[in-house]
C-alpha cells in the first residue's frame, strides 16, 4: 500500500507492485515545471553579443570606464577643443613658472605649457596603443586561428614559434631591438616592435578558442552541408571565438600605452621632439623634488587612461563569460 503521495507503476497492470518498486513523485510546486512553463516562448531568441550588451548596459564599471575613454579620445582627435597654446612652444622666461590664466598646470623646466604638452600627448600615446592592439589582434588571432583549426604539422610549428616568442620579455624585447633604430622618429616603429612581441597571448587564446568551437555540432552540420574547411573558420568558427580575443585586446590596449611610456622614458621610444607622456615623465624626473607638479599632470593623464581601458576589459569580460553571468 502506498501513500497519497506516491504511484504505483507496473509494467503488467494485472499485477501487483512489488515492495520497492514505488514511484515517488515530487509535488508540482517542488519541480521547475512552473519556471519552464512561465517561458515565453514567443520572444524571439537572443545572440551572445544582444546579451552582453544588455548586461554591459547595466555595469556601472563598463559606464564609468566608457565615459573616460570617449573623453580620452576627444582629446586624442580634438586637441584645440580644449587648448590653444603650442605644445613645442617653449619660453624659457616661462621656466618652471606657476599656473596662471590660461596655463592652468604651470610650466615646465623649457618654459614649455604641462597643460598644452598633456593635452596633445593624449594622441601619440593613444594612436600607439590602438595601432598596436590592432596589429596584434590581427597576427595573434590569424596564427592562433590557423593553428588551432588545422592541427598536425601547422600547429606543431606555429605552437614552437609562439612558445620562442612567449619566453622573451615585452619590454626588454622592445629594448633590444629599438637599440637598432633610434635614428626613427615614426610612432610605427613602437608600434612594430610591441606587435612584434606581444601577439603571443592573442595567439594561445585564438588557438584555444578556435580548437573548442571546431568540435561542436555546427561544424559537422556545416562540413556535411558541403562548405569548406576555410569557409568553416572564417564563417561559423571565428565569430564564436571571437569574445575571448576581443576580451584579451581591450584588456591589453593599457599594456601597449604603458610600454610605449616606458620606453619614451628610458629615451629609446619616441624621439624628443614628438610630444608624449612617457617623454614629459622622463623630463620631469630631475626636478621631481622642487617642482613635483611638472611630473604629476601627465602621469595622473597615463594612469587614468590606462585604468579606464582595463575596468573597459573587466567589464566585457563579465559580459561575454555566460558561467560569469550566471554567477
Amino acid at each position: 500500500m502506498s501513500d497519497d503521495n506516491t504511484i504505483s507503476v507496473s509494467s503488467d497492470s494485472s499485477k501487483a507492485t512489488l515492495p520497492g518498486q514505488e514511484r515517488y513523485v515530487a509535488p508540482l510546486d517542488e519541480t521547475p515545471l512552473q519556471d519552464v512553463d512561465s517561458i515565453d516562448e514567443s520572444a524571439p531568441a537572443t545572440s551572445l553579443w544582444a546579451d552582453a550588451w544588455r548586461s554591459l548596459r547595466r555595469n556601472p564599471l563598463f559606464i564609468v570606464s566608457a565615459v573616460l575613454i570617449l573623453f580620452t579620445i576627444v582629446v586624442a582627435l580634438f586637441p584645440g577643443l580644449f587648448t590653444k597654446v603650442d605644445p613645442n612652444y617653449c619660453n624659457l622666461d616661462n621656466s618652471l613658472n606657476a599656473p596662471q590664466r590660461g596655463h592652468p598646470f604651470g610650466f615646465d623646466m623649457q618654459g614649455c605649457d604641462v597643460f598644452a604638452r598633456t593635452v596633445y600627448g593624449t594622441r601619440t600615446s593613444l594612436s600607439v596603443g590602438i595601432l598596436t592592439t590592432l596589429l596584434v589582434m590581427i597576427l595573434g588571432t590569424f596564427i592562433g586561428a590557423f593553428a588551432g583549426f588545422f592541427g598536425g604539422w601547422l600547429d606543431a610549428v606555429l605552437s614552437r614559434v609562439t612558445d620562442i616568442f612567449m619566453a622573451i620579455p615585452l619590454l626588454l624585447g622592445a629594448i633590444v631591438v629599438l637599440q637598432m633604430f633610434r635614428t626613427s622618429g615614426s610612432i610605427w616603429k613602437i608600434v612594430l616592435v610591441l606587435t612584434l612581441f606581444g601577439w603571443t597571448s592573442t595567439a594561445r587564446i585564438a588557438r584555444g578558442s578556435v580548437m573548442e568551437s571546431k568540435n561542436l555540432e555546427f561544424n559537422t552540420a556545416s562540413t556535411a552541408l558541403g562548405s569548406t574547411p576555410l569557409r568553416n573558420l572564417l564563417r561559423h568558427i571565428m565569430p564564436n571565438a571571437m569574445a575571448s580575443i576581443i576580451v584579451i585586446s581591450t584588456t591589453s590596449l593599457g599594456t601597449y600605452i604603458v610600454s610605449e611610456a616606458t620606453l619614451s622614458f628610458l629615451g629609446i621610444g619616441l624621439p624628443t621632439t614628438t610630444v608624449s607622456w612617457g617623454g614629459d615623465i622622463a623630463n620631469a624626473q630631475s626636478i621631481l623634488r622642487t617642482n613635483p607638479s611638472v611630473l604629476f599632470y601627465p602621469s595622473v593623464a597615463l594612469a587614468i587612461t590606462v585604468l579606464a581601458f582595463i575596468m573597459l576589459g573587466d567589464a566585457v569580460k563579465d559580459a561575454l563569460d555566460p558561467k560569469s553571468r550566471t554567477a
